[in-house]
């Protein structure tokens, strides 16, 4: 049988001892090493799939000096210096979930350009995202939105808000509830993540094009 991966622990540690200090040990010690496994099986991946090369970009939390972070994640972009100024793949938890995204935050040195290239593309970015997959706006909040519960009207509002304004940020994927989460074993995960951001690489093929 296989040995699940994550387990209640790990999100436990976002939902219990909330000092910066203590925090930031229990990811280093116990979140960090999954996500350097993640990272083995998910370069190569997004390497073939792409024919680009990827780099991966565990969260540092350096800023922070007070407040412990409420969720962690490693990132995958094309530049070995950063992930935020690109379009990028995530993946993380926060205490209630794991996350599977594609992202684009308001960091994005192409933010605007990319923004048009969803406008020009918003009927088939509606066809594309599975009615089971979530969109958020702000990846420092919890909050998603179902493509299922989204009127097409609303999806493109997210789309003209995203363009519109400045900090708007849009991210797509999925997301596993910690109950499912903690009875994924490390395969089992793996292939969900790939089969995330194998349906998501069309939304990165738009984001980059000219």
């Amino acid at each position: 049988m296989n040995q699940r991966f994550f387990t209640e622990s790990d999100f436990e540690i976002f939902t219990t001892d909330a000092t910066l200090e203590n925090r930031m040990n229990l990811i280093q010690t116990n979140i960090q090493p999954k996500f350097k496994e993640i990272e083995q099986e998910i370069l190569p991946f997004l390497n073939d799939s792409t024919d680009e090369i990827f780099y991966a970009h565990i969260a540092k939390h350096a800023r922070r000096t007070v407040n412990a972070p409420k969720d962690t994640w490693i990132a995958f972009a094309t530049n070995n210096r950063g992930y935020k100024m690109l379009p990028h793949f995530q993946f993380g938890l926060w205490g209630t979930h794991l996350f599977v995204w594609f992202a684009n935050i308001y960091e994005s040195a192409n933010k605007q350009s990319i923004a048009k290239n969803f406008d020009k593309s918003k009927n088939k970015l509606y066809k594309i995202i599975p009615k089971n997959y979530a969109i958020s706006y702000d990846h420092m909040k919890p909050d998603v939105f179902l493509k299922s519960k989204m009127k097409k009207e609303e999806f493109n509002q997210g789309i003209q808000r995203f363009y519109d304004i400045k900090k708007a940020e849009y991210l797509c994927g999925i997301t596993i509830p910690k109950d499912e989460a903690i009875t994924l074993s490390k395969d089992e995960l793996i292939n969900r993540i790939k089969d995330t951001y194998n349906t998501l690489l069309p939304l990165y093929k738009i984001s980059i094009s000219e």
